[in-house]
């Protein structure tokens, strides 16, 4: 599922920077799905729980922005816009 790839690439991404600042834990992170990324909130949460368990991002809380212009350059993209951690 293509979902699933975009959301352990990104929480690929989270644990690189937790494990680079030796962070206990992933606090908080926010994402921007963009407007033609075929993702909702709802959708990327059930996703990120589920790849989550197990790593420092399994409690983190998610703050998710969605775009809602189809001709922004990231429209169809997930992007990770922060990273809050407990160090």
């Amino acid at each position: 599922m293509h979902e699933a790839g975009l959301v352990r690439d990104l929480l690929r991404r989270i644990e690189a920077v937790a494990r680079a600042e030796r962070a206990r834990r992933v606090t908080a992170i926010t994402v921007r799905l963009g407007a033609l990324s075929h993702m909702s909130p709802e959708h990327f949460t059930e996703h990120f729980r589920e790849a989550a368990r197990g790593t420092l991002a399994e409690t983190a809380r998610l703050e998710i922005e969605v775009g809602d212009d189809p001709r922004d350059p990231d429209a169809l993209h997930v992007r990770l816009e922060d990273v809050e951690l407990d160090v």
